[in-house]
């Protein structure tokens, strides 16, 4: 696993964004950015991760927790320590009409982590979500019992499938054994939350899952004794049977010794998006990087 070796053809480059600034730079960069293609104008990654929009979204702070719309024209993401702001919540939002992505700030102090719906109908916010309007996104909801049913428990990150099923991590305070669940949509109501097995349910600090519009894959995040270090990400693939496979750590490209957590697959499949640690161990420099999803695809014909 950790020395897997995948053949792939070179992917054709697209114009880089001339507004773009060196890697981990923390310049300010101007609010509109006028682009020709789509991922902020970034040149695609290979089959080794690299942090996405260096300067724009990756910079010396702390930046977690990303998310397209299934149309690809808005882009979301954490970033805390900018401004004497502990944390704030950003858009990045594509004009046709003009030809520039545009940032904007949802809010400060951030309000959770965004995992969007594959119908795009809904942003959800860990216990909390927004609904598309017509003029936008609704006023901040939180989710109704039996989804969450205990306020010493929260939940970090919750994202649906095409069917409306949740899967999300459980934390209490003190506790890292907490497992990821998951709750069905029946006759218009979500049922009673289930744990997933063990095949994804072991080691601690299971979280921030995230669901294959089919529910074919489940990423998430966890400390295993198969680990290389912290946090790594795992990918657990149902199977024939209805059964889900073992976790399977994404390997020593993907995960290092630092902590790495929060993956997402883009709505067009292309690209996995994840967080990694890097800085020291008090986290003030945290990136999202971005890496072909062809990586994950081969772990499934593994």
């Amino acid at each position: 696993m950790k020395n897997l070796t995948i053949k792939i053809s070179v992917l054709l480059s697209v114009l880089f964004l001339s507004a773009c600034k060196t890697e981990n730079s923390n310049v300010k960069e101007n609010d509109s950015l006028s682009i020709e293609n789509s991922y902020l104008g970034q040149k695609p990654p290979g089959l080794t991760p690299i942090p996405f929009a260096p300067g724009l979204v990756s910079t010396d702070l702390y930046e977690v927790n990303s998310a397209f719309t299934p149309d690809m024209k808005a882009f979301y993401f954490i970033r805390r320590g900018e401004e004497n702001k502990k944390s704030a919540f950003y858009e990045y939002k594509y004009n046709e009409i003009n030809g520039e992505w545009k940032k904007s700030e949802i809010a400060s102090p951030w309000i959770g982590r965004p995992v969007i719906s594959p119908d795009g109908q809904t942003m959800h916010l860990g216990d909390r979500y927004l609904k598309r309007t017509e003029a936008g996104w609704s006023e901040l909801q939180k989710l109704e019992p039996p989804t969450v049913s205990n306020d010493s428990m929260y939940i970090m990150r919750l994202s649906s499938s095409s069917n409306g099923t949740y899967y999300f991590d459980t934390y209490k305070e003190n506790d890292s054994t907490f497992p990821i669940r998951y709750s069905r949509l029946i006759n218009g109501k979500h049922e009673e939350p289930k744990a997933l097995p063990k095949a994804i349910n072991t080691g601690t600090f299971l979280s921030h899952p995230f669901i294959a519009p089919d529910e074919s894959y489940l990423l998430f995040d966890a400390k295993r004794e198969d680990g290389f270090g912290d946090s790594d990400i795992y990918i657990s693939f149902k199977q024939n049977d209805g059964t889900w496979g073992e976790g399977i750590n994404l390997g020593d490209k993907i995960n290092t010794n630092a902590w790495e957590a929060s993956a997402s697959i883009t709505p067009d499949g292309k690209y996995l998006f994840f967080s990694r640690n890097v800085g020291s161990d008090d986290f003030e420099n945290v990136d999202i990087f971005w890496v072909d999803a062809k990586v994950i695809y081969a772990l499934k014909k593994e």
